[in-house]
């Protein structure tokens, strides 16, 4: 499984943020500032500035939430949670198709995510496009959901033709660099976690939690 769509906040979480974000006199900036040379082509946003007080007050609520999540941790294995910001598309905004740089000042980005802080329900358009090797999946997500993704992978976001879309994005420096090796890896854990609440603990259990550890310790970077 390449793609993890989970809900993060709770609506009370996602009010909070989003009365943070709509405060008068708030540093939003063109978002070209932080993309690469090629992708700044194609990026047409708004970006809270990432070193405003209230950006990192509100980063470090996200990535504890991240941190917090079985699921997440499963299906990522997180090693660093990092580039956190927050954008806001309106009417005629878009970011054209584009891949994230592998490598950045915070860290290496084997994971991308979109956490949306507005709900589908409130804008038209502003889809988000990824694709894979003979396809592209769209994905529109409610308010407090997450979607991750490998960051190898080309997207796009749809141009906005009515409302205004919030998100959340940032990377995953994973201890597992390779898609295959993380599927396999979540599979197991998945699986194990699985009988071992429908039968309970057993001998063999125990084998195949020492395998999925022990593989983690082969693979891991």
């Amino acid at each position: 499984m390449n793609f993890l769509t989970s809900q993060l906040l709770i609506q009370e979480e996602i009010d909070v943020i989003i009365k943070n974000l709509n405060k008068e006199n708030n540093p939003w900036e063109d978002g070209k500032k932080t993309a690469g040379s090629y992708a700044s082509i194609v990026k047409n946003n708004l970006q809270l500035n990432r070193e405003s007080e209230i950006s990192k007050q509100l980063s470090h609520l996200i990535k504890k939430k991240m941190l917090s999540s079985p699921l997440i941790k499963s299906f990522a294995l997180p090693k660093i949670v990092h580039g956190i910001m927050f954008t806001k598309s309106l009417n005629n905004m878009h970011y054209g198709r584009h891949i994230d740089n592998p490598f950045m000042s915070s860290g290496r980005a084997d994971l991308s995510f979109t956490l949306s802080l507005t709900d589908k329900s409130t804008y038209d358009g502003g889809e988000l496009i990824i694709e894979e090797m003979n396809s592209e999946k769209e994905f529109k997500l409610h308010s407090g959901e997450i979607i991750i993704y490998p960051s190898t992978y080309l997207h796009s976001v749809k141009e906005i033709k009515n409302g205004e879309r919030i998100v959340c994005v940032g990377w995953i420096e994973s201890y597992i660099k390779s898609i295959e090796e993380r599927e396999y890896l979540f599979d197991l854990d998945a699986g194990a976690k699985g009988l071992l609440a429908k039968n309970g603990r057993s001998d063999e259990l125990d084998l195949i939690f020492k395998s999925y550890s022990n593989l983690l310790r082969v693979l891991s970077s």
